[in-house]
Order: C-alpha cells, then structure tokens, then sequence
C-alpha cells in the first residue's frame, strides 16, 4: 500500500508543465526559418529618339524628370539642358502627347531639343495674351496652347512649343510655369515688352515609331500595354497597372 503523506511524482522537468499552465525555463526555441530571397524588380529599359531625326537609343534607371533627361542626354552626346521636353510616340510637337509624371511601358520616347532662337517685341492690349505655359519640370517653361483671337495668336513668329528663355532681357530659366505666367500677368498694358523664345528643332516627317511587335522593354514579362512608370519628384518611381 502507499503510505499516507509519502511523496507524489513530479511533473518532468523536460516537458510543459501540467495542464498546460506554462513552460519551464529554458524550453527550446523554435528552429530559424530560413529568409526569403529578396524579389528581383524586372530592368525596365526604353527607347528613345531625338524628335529632329536620330538613331534609336535605349535607356533605363531613372526616377524623375531630370534623371530622365541625364539619360537621354548621355546616350546622345548632347548636354541636358539641350532638351525641351519630351512627348510620347509622336515626334511632332503634340502638346497632347507631352510626358508627364507617367510613362506607359510600351511608350516610345522622342527628346525634342533647342533650335533657333529669337526674339519677338509684343505690346499687352489686353490683359491676357492668350498664352498658356507648362514646363518640363527641369528648368524650362514653354507655350502649351494659344488661344485663338488672342494677341500672341495674331503672331505668327510665335508658335506652341516654343520655350520662354527671357522676358525683357531676364532670365526666366529655372523658373516653374504658374511664376513665368504671373510676370507676364503683371506686366503693365500699352507697354511693349520683349519675349526671347526658342523653338524645338524641326522634325522629320519620315521618321517612324517603333512597332507593337517588338520585345517587352520589361525582361521576363510579356506586355500588356497597361503597365505605368510613374515619376515622382522624390523617391523611387513605380510601376503601376
């Protein structure tokens, strides 16, 4: 028989307490699990050309404008500041086809770059002019669109596209769109002052487009036609559907 008060089995000491109420110190921890491989981020590579006529380059590795335009830059040999903006599978100067904050990954990029300069004296009859400026977002603003009837309309030296390089002899390089639409905004009526723009090179009408035959620029990927690089002005672009 088992005598009174005598003394009871205690729990192992190498597994979970009873009832499962807690663990004894030093319990084993669980084996590592072993990091996933970061996922490679597919090489998007575009093509480009210079709107007046060029062989086709490639380029990649860019996240904004000015990146964009480094690119562009160094696989033509021209210096940055050389372009005035960019449209998308168009040569022509189409201010519907201006590149944005977006590209699609099947766009064909054309460089459109300084030609000519000159000079144009206007003499502000009404408020408006009949202008309405963008810019590149490197440093360049330009004329967009013209309002027919307008006093610039009636100008036939002066044309969309044409980028504003100074207003009476100052320097309005560097300068966003709303800023260079204020001066000219403020300047007094009756008044003539000086415009010295810079129209793109001309292009060429034979020039043609890549076609949708060709390979996906993104490798490894078959294209859809939906995919979107978005620039951004800080950071990492990204690639939306």
């Amino acid at each position: 028989m088992r005598r009174a008060g005598g003394r009871q089995r205690q729990p192992s000491r190498d597994g979970p307490m009873e009832n499962g109420e807690g663990q004894e110190p030093g319990a084993p921890e669980a084996p590592a699990v072993a990091a996933r491989p970061a996922r490679a981020r597919p090489r998007l590579v575009f093509h480009t050309q210079l709107a007046h006529g060029s062989a086709t380059g490639r380029i990649e590795g860019f996240t904004n404008v000015r990146e964009l335009y480094a690119k562009i830059a160094e696989v033509f040999g021209i210096s940055p500041t050389e372009i005035l903006f960019c449209t998308l599978n168009t040569h022509k100067v189409d201010m519907q086809k201006l590149l944005g904050g977006q590209i699609g990954l099947e766009d064909f990029i054309f460089a459109h770059v300084r030609g000519e300069t000159k000079e144009v004296e206007v003499t502000k009859t009404e408020d408006a002019l009949g202008l309405t400026i963008t810019d590149n977002g490197a440093g360049y603003a330009f004329i967009k669109r013209i309002k027919e009837g307008s006093i610039i309309q009636r100008m036939e030296s002066v044309a969309v596209g044409d980028s504003i390089e100074a207003i009476n002899d100052h320097s309005i390089v560097g300068c966003r769109h709303y800023e260079v639409a204020r001066m000219l905004r403020e300047l007094p009526r009756a008044q003539p002052f000086t415009l010295r723009l810079v129209q793109p090179r001309k292009a060429f009408d034979m020039i043609g487009q890549r076609t949708r035959s060709s390979k996906c620029w993104a490798e490894g990927r078959a294209p859809s036609g939906r995919e979107t690089l978005r620039l951004r002005a800080a950071g990492a672009a990204t690639l939306e559907d």
